[in-house]
């Protein structure tokens, strides 16, 4: 009689992906990439971290891009990664109590937008964009967003964002996304 198998793969660790991307930084300066490289990757994702943040705080932002990322904790960003905490406000609820789809998928794009802003510099458009809904996620629940740039390829950049449960990990929504840039600002 055959049983199959069921294989679980399991989540990396935020802080393992952190410590990979240091042993790499450290491995580009022992073989004399340069300071300059890393010194812009730096600021691209201080560039990053601040466009994130002044969304969330109405600064350059419209009202509903704004009440979507009202209270997002930006928590780490390098090169083409994002982390951030999220509490989910009352005002972004559906009639059933829950996390609203659409003010999601609103804060999928903008953190994806930072990861790919950390990776290259600016902004681009969105020319493909997909959410994959898992679960619901109930107002007042704390939620982790990772995005992570997963590849470039002229002028398009691609990128994946988990949110997930911050209690256990559980996957809520996966979005996916292409954007493009016509030239570098």
């Amino acid at each position: 009689m055959f049983t199959p198998s069921l294989k679980v793969e399991e989540k990396p660790s935020t802080f393992d992906h952190i410590r990979e991307t240091q042993k790499k930084k450290k491995k580009a300066f022992d073989h004399g990439v340069g300071r300059e490289i890393l010194a812009m990757e730096e600021s691209d994702a201080k560039k990053s971290r601040k466009w994130l943040e002044d969304l969330s705080k109405r600064v350059t932002s419209h009202d509903m891009e704004a009440k979507a990322l009202e209270g997002l904790q930006v928590i780490h960003v390098h090169r083409g990664f994002v982390l951030c905490n999220f509490l989910v406000p009352t005002c972004l609820s559906d009639q059933h109590g829950n996390w609203h789809v659409g003010a999601m998928a609103t804060l999928i794009d903008d953190v994806g937008a930072a990861a790919i802003y950390s990776s290259v510099g600016h902004v681009k458009v969105s020319v493909d964009f997909n959410v994959s809904y898992f679960s619901t996620a109930k107002i007042q629940e704390e939620i982790e967003i990772e995005a992570k740039v997963v590849g470039e390829l002229g002028k398009l950049s691609s990128v994946i964002v988990q949110v997930r449960r911050k209690c256990n990990g559980q996957l809520i929504a996966l979005g996916k996304q292409w954007m493009a840039s016509f030239s570098r600002l």
